[in-house]
This record gives C-alpha cells, sequence and structure tokens, in this order.
C-alpha cells in the first residue's frame, strides 16, 4: 500500500504561551527507527488546556512554536530504514511516552519515568508535551511508541486507548482483588475506564465517588454510585462494604481532601492507586499512623507503560468498552470549540475528539 504524502500539512501550532492557531506547516520524514502516521484522531485530555494556556511554558512545552496533542491513532504511511514491524497501512493507536531505552527505569520496562526525560539526544521524547505532538494532519513518532489496532477497532477507539492505559496501569501496579470492591474516586473520563476496567481485571463490586453530571455518567460503570455533595464518602463506602472497606481504590481527580478519602476507604491491607493529577501546591495531610498499622499500600502512577497490547485486545474482544464515552467529535479547524467544549463540559461532554484529515468512513 502507498500514500501520496504531502510536503505541507495543517496543524494546530503553539506560536507563544497561552496563544494557538492552526497554520500550514512541513510534513516531516521518518528517521531510521521511525515512522510517518497520518492522524486520524486525536483526544483532548485533561493536560492538554494547560499546556495550550502556556501554565508550564518552559517545560511543557520546552520552547515555542510547538504542536500538542498526545491521545492519538491514525495510519502508517511511511518507515524509517531500520523499522520491520510496520508498513504502510497499518492501523496504530499512539503512546505519549518513549523512553531512552538504556537508563535502568527503561530496561525494566518503567520508560514512563525515564531517568533522561527530556533529553532528546538520549532517544527520549515526551509527545505533545516536549517533542511535537498529534495535533497535526502527520507525524513521527518512534516505532516503540505505537501499537497495531485491527480494522474492527475505530480510530476514535484508538485514540481512548492511551486514556485507558493510564487507568490500567495504575491498577495493575496495586492489583484488583477477584471478587472484591474497588472505589474509584473522581467520575472523569480516566475514571471512567478504571470502574471498567476494574470490572474486567475480576472486581465483583465498583463503587463510583463524584457529583452532577459526572456522577450521572457514571451508572453505566459502576455498580454503586455515591454523591459527596449530600454523603460523606468514606462513610459510605463503609457502610456499603459492612464496615469493612473497599479493597482498592482508585484516586482519579487529583482534587484537595481526596487522597486521605481513599486511604481512609479501604480495608486493612487495602491498597490504593492514584491516578489523578493535583496541582503542584497541593500538600495533602495523611493519617500516617493509621497508614502503618492497617499496612495499606498506596502508590503512584504515571502513563501508560506496557498495557497498550493488553487495551487494544480487550476492545478488539468486545470486554471494553470505550465508544460511549466520545461525546463529541470535531475537525481540526474546529479546535476552539473542542476545547471550549472540554474544559466546560458542555453538553455533558466526557471525550471530545479532534480529526485533522476527518472522520473516518
Amino acid at each position: 500500500m502507498s500514500f501520496n504524502i504531502p510536503t505541507q500539512m495543517r496543524a494546530l501550532v503553539l506560536p507563544e504561551p497561552g496563544k494557538f492557531e492552526i497554520q500550514t506547516v512541513p510534513v516531516r520524514e521518518p528517521g531510521d527507527e521511525e515512522v510517518l502516521c497520518k492522524v486520524r484522531a486525536v483526544a483532548i485530555c485533561g493536560s492538554d488546556p494547560e499546556v495550550v494556556r502556556g501554565g508550564l511554558a518552559g517545560i511543557w512545552p520546552p520552547s515555542y512554536p510547538f504542536i500538542p496533542g498526545h491521545e492519538w491513532s491514525g495510519e502508517v504511511v511511511a518507515v524509517g530504514k531500520k523499522v520491520i514491524d510496520f508498513k504502510p497501512g497499518d492501523r496504530v493507536a499512539g503512546q505519549a511516552h518513549c523512553g531512552c531505552g538504556k537508563c535502568r527505569n527503561c530496561l525494566e520496562g518503567r520508560y514512563s519515568i525515564c531517568e533522561n526525560y527530556g533529553k532528546p539526544e538520549t532517544g527520549h521524547s515526551h509527545y505533545g508535551f516536549i517533542t511535537a505532538g498529534a495535533y497535526a494532519q502527520y507525524e513521527v513518532y518512534n516505532q516503540k511508541s505505537v501499537n497495531k489496532m485491527p480494522d474492527s477497532m475505530s480510530f476514535r477507539e484508538g485514540a481512548l486507548i492511551d486514556t485507558a492505559g493510564v487507568a490500567l496501569h495504575g491498577l495493575l501496579l496495586v492489583g484488583v482483588t477477584p471478587g472484591g470492591t474497588v472505589a474509584v474516586i473522581g467520575p472523569g473520563p480516566i475514571g471512567l475506564l478504571t470502574m471498567r476496567l476494574a470490572h474486567c481485571l475480576g472486581a465483583a463490586r465498583v463503587i463510583a465517588i463524584g457529583r452532577r453530571s459526572r456522577l450521572e455518567a457514571a451508572k453505566n460503570s459502576a455498580d454503586i454510585v455515591v454523591d459527596f455533595e449530600k454523603v460523606d464518602p468514606v462513610k459510605a463506602v463503609r457502610e456499603i462494604t459492612g464496615g469493612v472497606g473497599a479493597d482498592e481504590a482508585a484516586e482519579c481527580s487529583g482534587a484537595a481532601g481526596t487522597f486521605r478519602q481513599a486511604v481512609e476507604m479501604v480495608r486493612k491491607g487495602g491498597k490504593v492507586t492514584l491516578l489523578g493529577v493535583p496541582p503542584e501546591s497541593l500538600l495533602e495531610p495523611m493519617p500516617f499512623k493509621y497508614i502503618v498499622h492497617n499496612e495499606i499500600l498506596i502508590s503512584g502512577a504515571r502513563a501508560n507503560p506496557n498495557v497498550s497490547d493488553k487495551l487494544i485486545q480487550l476492545v478488539a474482544s468486545g470486554r471494553l468498552k470505550m465508544a460511549d464515552l466520545i461525546t463529541h467529535t470535531y475537525p481540526l479547524e474546529d479546535f476552539a470549540t473542542a476545547l471550549d467544549t472540554f474544559v466546560s463540559r458542555r453538553d455533558g461532554a466526557v471525550k471530545v475528539v479532534v480529526e485533522p484529515n476527518g472522520a473516518e468512513k
């Protein structure tokens, strides 16, 4: 299969902090270990508005102009000289992280916490954050950062593999008790996928903690919902579990106070996975003695290493359903409307997808 690859493309460019515009820019050629992909779908992530606003300018991104976006899928249109596992026409879902492949963490498979983060000379990339991203018609990626997906999966579903990967990685770090109870705080996109994946991993019961429209959306993913504006969530989870507590709790909001709630709602020997990203300034007072005496296991979780293939198989088999979480789609030219829809949660927005090359037929 061959493609007519243009020399110029349309892309969302950040010319400076807090400003974005659609520009015509050159299409890059893939390096020896890279693939050039035609980007078919990009999901807006909760971190994208901050990158666009310039809240972390100098870090994410390190310089301007810059093309953001990291939750994407598409098709390979050209490959580098040393690429043997991909060919033009392959449908792929992308990952944001590409580790150096040489440091201790990378060698252990923990490339999302690469010790050479931010050093491109070592082979490290973080697409959409420090390396050019997916809000463009075409982009190049290291072959380690793409995963094949079957024809039965839509590109829109493929764009959610990154989001689902965060949820699955966090759950695998602590484990899910077969037949047990998982409490999930924060029914946003990651929280909703955490609920569904907890079921896939064997949980008998999932409790969602949230409020308003997002909690309403959780009714399709959880067995029980708890409105924290009406009841104390820790007491509610304890009552639901007969005073014992949940086997695992997943904190998916990053809001003040929820870390402690997650710790206090799990049973003795329970486990807590932290998936929400709080602001840098947030410091949580924790029940130190309670954690020690009850042997509470707590794990942070960053991104989605080594889980994309697992998720693609779950979606392809029908075990994990994600298409219903995609509530809005827009062409690249309407990025401003897409971003506002996502940030303002207009019309019950959950996942908003941008399609740089038009909708899949």
